[in-house]
C-alpha cells in the first residue's frame, strides 16, 4: 500500500505545496503516495465554525478546542492504525530514524496546531505523538508538517531515482555528511582534492569517512556523544 498522509488543518490550501513539485511531485502523480489536507473547521458545529476559545486560567492568544479536533480525527483515522502526530515546539526533534519509521509505516494522521496550542485533553485522549523540527517557533503547524513529510516522502522506495542517495547521507550513519565536489578540476584556484580522482575507491571511502568524522566533531559533536564507540576528540 501507498504511504498515506492525512493532514488536519486550518489552512488545507497550503498542501501539497512544494511536494507537489520535483521527483515528490512526480512520485505522487504516480500514486506512489497520498496526501489529503482536512478543513478542521468542518468539523466545527456552530454556525460561526469556531474552533478556539479563550485559555483556561487567562493568558495571551487562544486554543484549539478538543472537542472540534477529536471530531476531525475520529472521522479521518477512527478505523486505521497510522501513528497520530501534532507538529508541537514542546515535541520530541524529529529525527532520520523516527523519519525511517514512518516511511516504512502505512502513512501518518498529521494535526498542525495555530494560536496558543491545543487543548492537552484531546492530545491525551487521541494519543497525539508530539514532534519538534527544531528550537524556534513557526506561526502554525503547517510548515512543520510540509518539512516532516518532504523528509519521509523522498525515501519511500523508488521516489529518488538512486535509492543509495538516501544512504549516504547526513544523519544516516550517525555523523554528518561528507563534502562534495564536481568539475570543474580547479574552481578559483582551489582544487578537487587528489584523492577523489585517483580511481583508488578505498582511499575515496576512508577520505570521506575521515571527513564525515571530522565535520561533525567540528559542527555536532552531540550527534557522536549518542554512540559510546564514537567519543569526541580532545
Amino acid at each position: 500500500m501507498p504511504f498515506r498522509a492525512t493532514v488536519l488543518t486550518l489552512y488545507p490550501e497550503m498542501f501539497p505545496g512544494h511536494l507537489g513539485l520535483s521527483l515528490a511531485g512526480k512520485a505522487l502523480e504516480r500514486g506512489q503516495w497520498s496526501i489529503e489536507a482536512v478543513q478542521i473547521r468542518d468539523h466545527a458545529e456552530d454556525r460561526h465554525r469556531t474552533v478556539d476559545d479563550t485559555p483556561a486560567g487567562g493568558g495571551a492568544g487562544m486554543v484549539l478546542k478538543p472537542d472540534v479536533l477529536a471530531r476531525a480525527i475520529d472521522h479521518v483515522s477512527s478505523d486505521d492504525d497510522r501513528p497520530r502526530l501534532l507538529m508541537s515546539p514542546r515535541g520530541r526533534p524529529l529525527t532520520q530514524a523516527r523519519v525511517r519509521e514512518l516511511a516504512s509505516g502505512p502513512g501518518a494522521v498529521i494535526v498542525c496546531g495555530r494560536f496558543e496550542g491545543v487543548d492537552q485533553r484531546v492530545i491525551d485522549k487521541r494519543r497525539l505523538e508530539e514532534i519538534s523540527i527544531g528550537d524556534y517557533i513557526l506561526s502554525g503547524g503547517e510548515p512543520a508538517a510540509l518539512v516532516l513529510l518532504d523528509a519521509v516522502v523522498r525515501i519511500l522506495p523508488g521516489v529518488m531515482g538512486n535509492d543509495l542517495s538516501g544512504v549516504h547521507e547526513s544523519f544516516e550513519g550517525g555523523v554528518l555528511e561528507h563534502p562534495h565536489y564536481t568539475r570543474p578540476q580547479v574552481f578559483e584556484g582551489q582544487e578537487i582534492p587528489a584523492v577523489l580522482t585517483s580511481g583508488n575507491h578505498g582511499a575515496i571511502a576512508r577520505w570521506r569517512e575521515a571527513e564525515a568524522r571530522r565535520l561533525t566533531e567540528e559542527r555536532r559533536p552531540d550527534l557522536l556523544k549518542r554512540d559510546p564507540a564514537q567519543p569526541v576528540k580532545k
